[in-house]
């Protein structure tokens, strides 16, 4: 095929692509606020919760982020995001199920945690929500599945809510209007790498 024709052929597919996509876009009319589910075995999950932190705040947007299971208070996102007086930032475990092997305190724990995460979730003045490593609340039953879903069903109509986490649950994924799944290719970690600085935490 000659670059004349390769050309022309391109131009041609560009233009139903994009003919496809207008009509899309027109369709989508409605507005509200969305549940967001980023789920999976694979890095990143927490990364891309945060990336939202970032664009909600570049809009000028309220933002609350809570975080279960994880301890660490010496993370790059919190330090830079937390200085930011459109952002409440909450560090609510007391760090992973591993190192902590007591279910009855991480139980405790979850239930403070829960309720920082209840009252963002009934504040009209904050945009977004996002309930980073929820999903083992959940899984660890830690806390009732029901009054999870139950708060977040509840929230004003225009909050939007990320969750991230391992293994999400079919009623969470059920719920949310988006679900992305991080599968695992390859990772430094397995390599013997330590977690890196900027990249990690």
């Amino acid at each position: 095929m000659t670059t004349d024709k390769k050309d022309q052929y391109h131009k041609i597919k560009m233009e139903r692509k994009k003919a496809q996509i207008d009509a899309s876009i027109a369709r989508a009319t409605d507005e509200k606020g969305l549940v967001l589910v980023i789920t999976g075995h694979g890095k990143g999950k927490s990364t891309s919760a945060f990336g939202m932190v970032g664009r909600a705040l570049g809009h000028g947007m309220s933002v609350g982020v809570c975080q279960f299971i994880k301890s660490r208070t010496d993370t790059g996102e919190e330090a830079y995001f937390g200085k930011d007086p459109n952002c409440d930032w909450h560090v609510l475990g007391d760090g992973f199920t591993w190192d902590t092997q007591d279910r009855q305190q991480d139980i405790a724990t979850s239930e403070k945690g829960w309720q920082v995460a209840e009252q963002m979730l009934q504040n009209p003045k904050i945009d977004l929500v996002v309930l980073d490593e929820l999903t083992y609340l959940i899984n660890y039953e830690y806390l009732p599945e029901t009054r999870i879903l139950e708060a977040i069903q509840a929230r004003p109509a225009h909050q939007h809510v990320v969750i991230t986490g391992r293994s999400a649950s079919q009623a969470l994924i059920d719920l949310a209007d988006t679900v992305s799944e991080i599968k695992e290719i390859k990772h430094a970690y397995k390599a013997g790498i330590k977690a890196q600085k900027g990249i990690d935490f």
